[in-house]
């Protein structure tokens, strides 16, 4: 890799997109995240809005798995009225996705003998 090329891979903090984090839990269901937005000297920016984001865990056959998830509210009070909302859309939503891969990975054919000629068998 050249000097150039790994320049253009390095990561660059973005500047123009700060925000402070605050993190509120109830110790039992989850915990919701305040994203709010400061200037690059940490003053508050009051030109973009809050952001809250949801954090919880759902059980699956694999164990417990860890989901984040944005929660449409305009303050505190608001994000913790619509957590149980925004988690259950959020999972519907994560549900109605491993359907579709799964139907994709069903419709798919298998060539017998495919593989031996060089292809790797498999036709969607």
């Amino acid at each position: 890799m050249t000097d150039s090329e790994e320049k253009g891979r390095k990561a660059k903090f973005n500047q123009q997109n700060l925000h402070q984090e605050e993190i509120f839990t109830d110790l039992t269901v989850g915990s919701i995240r305040r994203l709010s937005p400061v200037k690059q000297n940490g003053e508050p920016d009051k030109t973009r809005p809050i952001l809250f984001i949801g954090e919880a865990r759902i059980y699956t056959q694999q164990g417990p798995m860890p989901i984040q998830f944005p929660i449409d509210a305009k303050n505190l009070q608001q994000a913790m009225d619509k957590f149980s909302a925004a988690m259950d859309e959020f999972v519907a939503h994560l549900v109605e996705q491993a359907k579709e891969l799964q139907r994709k990975e069903e419709s798919r054919l298998i060539v017998p003998g495919a593989s031996a000629a060089g292809g790797s068998g498999i036709i969607l």
